[in-house]
Parts: structure tokens; C-alpha cells; sequence
């Protein structure tokens, strides 16, 4: 991931988590919303509900891995937060791509690549 991809300041997490919409799954909540900007910026979560350090970096992992390997187009100009729920402490990255991919789908702006 590049650098200019990666969300980083508290305002640009607030305006997402207050006017953008979110789809849950059994693994991953995804909130977005529109950016007008020409690329798409990306964040991984795990909160301390997760687990420790350990566990909380290991979900983080698994999500940017199925994130890569999912074979869907995101149209640039969105922000993305993927955020994982206390599930993903003993699920798969199979299983965790399946929850991203399935969340993803709901959220209307992916494309099959």
C-alpha cells in the first residue's frame, strides 16, 4: 500500500465513521465514503476487543492479505475503514476473504475485475 493510500488523520476517520455508511459482516465491518480525490484511501483496524497486541496485529494481517487477494475493482475515490470484529481471533484468511469479499459486494462500489 502506498502511503498517500493509507487514512491517517482523526478528522478524515470522524467524517467516515459520521456521514459515510458501513456493511457488516461475520469477520469485517466496512465503512466508506466518497472522497472526490483520484485514489482510494485505505485503513485496517482492530480494536483491544480483539485481543492483545498479538492477536490485534495478526487480524490486521489477515484483512490487508484478503483484501489484496480479493478480485474485485474499487473505482478510485473512496475511503475505505475495515475493521475487524473479535471473531477473526481463530478464522482463516480463506475465511476472512470470504467475509471481505461478501462485505465488499454489499457495499455496491466494487467492480469484478
Amino acid at each position: 500500500m502506498l502511503k498517500k493510500n493509507v487514512l491517517r488523520r482523526k478528522s478524515d476517520f470522524t467524517s467516515i465513521y459520521n456521514r459515510g455508511k458501513s456493511v457488516g459482516d461475520r469477520y469485517v465491518v466496512v465503512f466508506y465514503r466518497k472522497n472526490n480525490l483520484p485514489y482510494t484511501r485505505k485503513a485496517f483496524l482492530a480494536s483491544k476487543k480483539v485481543g492483545n497486541s498479538v492477536k490485534r496485529n495478526r487480524a490486521r494481517r489477515l484483512m490487508k492479505e484478503s483484501f489484496r487477494l480479493t478480485d474485485f475493482k474499487i473505482p478510485e475515490g473512496y475511503d475505505l475503514i475495515f475493521i475487524a470484529r473479535n471473531t477473526i481471533v481463530n478464522a482463516k484468511c480463506q475465511d476472512v476473504k470470504k467475509s471481505l469479499e461478501s462485505a465488499l459486494k454489499r457495499t455496491g462500489v466494487t467492480k469484478k475485475a
